[in-house]
């Protein structure tokens, strides 16, 4: 233990017992010299200087320089872009034709949105935000996004070429309506979305795409989607029985062979009932 005495001259330290150890604590950044005076009689280095390396204080702090700019990347590259934030469990990002093909087949009767974007577009990154809120609110309506800037051969295949654009998917009925709507006539969309949404049966399997669109997606070749298109069916058109054969007249001989007499005409009533009056008269005048 030291005991510091107050004097003219300044500080005195009187040496009293056994000195302690002394614990000197530096920030990474200090500019202290490399030579330090530690006076401890217990350590049997008394009045020695203590040579710290100087190096090692360098790597340590550029390390903890590298972590911090890390740190500072990786912060930066989590930054969510506009269309990504506040998306719902029901909203989905489209990746590829075939995702969008199967996404529209395996959604059964539920109905499904499809929000055509860009990132570049004004109108959709105001109709975002509300876009999200609707999603929300019916949780049971899929949304799936389209990225034009990432998709722009196949959105052209689909014949897309106004932003933002929708279509809406109801179950064996195909696509059901198509628009294009900004923030200011947000009730065409809402009363597409009341109208539609109702919960009904479809007859048959979902039906998504269109034919044509299908065969026009399978024959781009920017794309790796394959589609064999179906057959058509050709009505088959039910051809009547033929008719017998007509014998054919071979050309009378007046020589050879009697002309057979034409049967007579059968006549009206009115003319029978005047051949009976004149055979009236004629018995009369006898």
């Amino acid at each position: 233990m030291a005991k510091i005495i107050s004097s003219d001259c300044g500080f005195v330290c009187k040496k009293m017992e056994n000195l302690s150890p002394v614990m000197i604590k530096m920030p990474i950044s200090s500019n202290i010299g490399s030579n330090l005076t530690v006076r401890s009689s217990s350590d049997g280095f008394f009045g020695q200087r203590l040579t710290l390396k100087s190096q090692e204080i360098r790597v340590s702090t550029l390390a903890a320089a590298a972590v911090s700019d890390t740190k500072m990347s990786i912060g930066i590259g989590k930054s969510l872009r506009w269309w990504e934030k506040g998306v719902q469990p029901n909203m989905k990002e489209i990746t590829g034709a075939e995702d969008l093909v199967e996404s529209l087949l395996n959604a059964g009767d539920k109905l499904v949105v499809v929000d055509f974007f860009s990132p570049g577009c004004g109108g959709c990154k105001a109709l975002h935000p509300k876009l999200c809120q609707l999603a929300e609110m019916n949780p049971d309506v899929q949304f799936l996004q389209v990225n034009y800037e990432e998709h722009k051969s196949m959105c052209y295949s689909l014949h897309v070429h106004v932003l933002p654009f929708f279509r809406f998917y109801r179950g064996a009925e195909g696509r059901v309506c198509s628009f294009s709507c900004t923030n200011a006539t947000i009730k065409k969309f809402k009363d597409a979305l009341a109208k539609h949404k109702p919960d009904r049966c479809s007859l048959g399997p979902p039906k998504g795409l269109e034919e044509k669109e299908l065969v026009a997606l399978g024959a781009n070749p920017d794309l790796s989607f394959v589609y064999n298109p179906k057959p058509e069916h050709l009505q088959t058109e039910v051809t009547p029985p033929p008719l017998p054969p007509v014998p054919a007249v071979a050309p009378s001989n007046s020589s050879s062979e009697p002309s057979l007499p034409l049967p007579n005409p059968h006549k009206s009533t009115l003319e029978l009932k005047g051949d009976n009056k004149d055979k009236t008269l004629v018995s009369s005048g006898r």
